[in-house]
């Protein structure tokens, strides 16, 4: 069932309570402990402490379409839930209900995001309600996120920019990515790297003007991603600098 056909059925509820059974059903212990060492769970580790049950992406997204109807004060306790899973939940019915009522969940998803705390949970999501909120708005807040010293945040600083290259605004990401070529941490070489990328794909003269400022002092790594769809002698040529 489409979202708008369940939206349509005014006298629908659905209970946190369920959703949460209905997840325990679908999980599978030997996915939660692959996941668990992918998204680095260990003591020291980015994601250290967090804990999955072992869901796939296609079963949240449909937990989320099947209970995008869940109240307000379900979606808050659901993104706060110490389970991955269950957070990538609420923010994927944030995203789903975001188009109807922008402002709203634009505000609930920024009051959530100290639990908005490793990167897939901020790649799906951000960019479709951060990003899409601020395309005619102000973007300060974006520069201040950039600084943080959260890690999240400056991933989502950048990461929120990509609903910018796809409407062919290349100018925060530039100046993002200026702030975070010295950032120290191997989460940010990738995202930055990656719409670096995006916005090469759309101006490939746009990308270049900035590698040939930065690709000389910027991170290994962010330049490889940023360069990964160049022809092999042109990644060559830059990789030698």
């Amino acid at each position: 069932m489409s979202l708008k056909k369940q939206m349509a059925k005014d006298n629908l509820k659905v209970r946190l309570e369920d959703l949460r059974m209905e997840a325990r059903l679908l999980a599978d212990p030997e996915k939660a402990k692959i996941s668990a060492g992918f998204f680095k769970t260990g003591k020291g580790d980015y994601g250290e402490g967090d804990k999955f049950i072992g869901l796939t992406m296609p079963d949240i997204r449909r937990l989320a379409l099947k209970y995008a109807t869940l109240d307000i004060s379900g979606i808050k306790k659901l993104a706060r839930s110490a389970i991955h899973e269950e957070r990538m939940t609420a923010l994927v019915i944030m995203t789903l209900r975001y188009p109807r009522e922008k402002e709203k969940f634009y505000r609930l998803y920024m009051k959530s995001r100290a639990h908005i705390n490793n990167w897939d949970l901020v790649d799906v999501t951000c960019p479709k309600i951060v990003g899409d909120y601020l395309l005619d708005k102000p973007r300060g807040l974006l520069y201040e996120m950039a600084r943080s010293e959260n890690l999240w945040e400056r991933r989502m600083a950048i990461v929120a920019t990509f609903e910018f290259i796809k409407n062919n605004d290349f100018s925060d990401t530039f100046k993002i990515a200026e702030i975070l070529l010295g950032d120290n941490h191997d989460l940010i070489h990738k995202a930055v790297g990656w719409m670096l990328r995006e916005a090469g794909k759309r101006d490939k003269r746009a990308e270049e003007d900035f590698l040939r400022k930065h690709c000389r002092s910027m991170p290994r790594t962010m330049l490889r991603y940023a360069i990964e769809k160049f022809p092999e002698n042109e990644r060559r040529r830059y990789l030698k600098k």
